[in-house]
């Protein structure tokens, strides 16, 4: 008779706790996506990328997701605007410089937040984890390639 009890508390909590998240929220007042609904483009570099709000190749503010994959790094470039990088998870890896050097990056642990300086050059990606990053500005985003060989 005990574990019938326990059984059907257990039961209970499980219903219970499980019907909390299941009211529905007005879209009127706020817009979400679980990550498990987040559509990921990749791309050629090694990253796959999601946009949240705006388009970075367009005038005006934008924000994106940036997931690097291991084993994977920009080449020395620049962006005309800042932009401003929050590390969600991972460690990213940044070096400075038109020389490219990936054993001279420096480790961004996730929490970090960085200013990419408009006009300046630098290179980054992911080492032997994958990384994602929030990454905001204005726009356009260009990225113009500045490699000394």
């Amino acid at each position: 008779m005990r574990r019938f009890l326990q059984a059907t508390l257990v039961v209970a909590l499980f219903v219970t706790f499980g019907s909390v998240g299941t009211a529905d929220l007005n879209p009127a007042a706020l817009a979400y996506k679980l990550p498990s609904q987040i559509q990921w483009v990749e791309s050629s570099n090694g990253a796959a990328t999601y946009n949240l709000v705006g388009d970075p190749a367009k005038p005006g503010f934008y924000i994106y997701l940036n997931k690097w994959h291991p084993h994977h790094m920009s080449r020395p470039h620049f962006h005309q605007n800042d932009r401003f990088v929050t590390v969600l998870s991972g460690t990213w890896w940044v070096g400075t410089g038109p020389k490219y050097d990936p054993d001279s990056t420096v480790p961004m642990p996730a929490g970090t937040f960085v200013t990419h300086f408009g006009k300046q050059i630098h290179y980054d990606g992911a080492k032997d984890e994958e990384c994602l990053l929030e990454i905001s500005g204005q726009g356009p985003a260009n990225s113009t390639p500045a490699e000394t060989k």
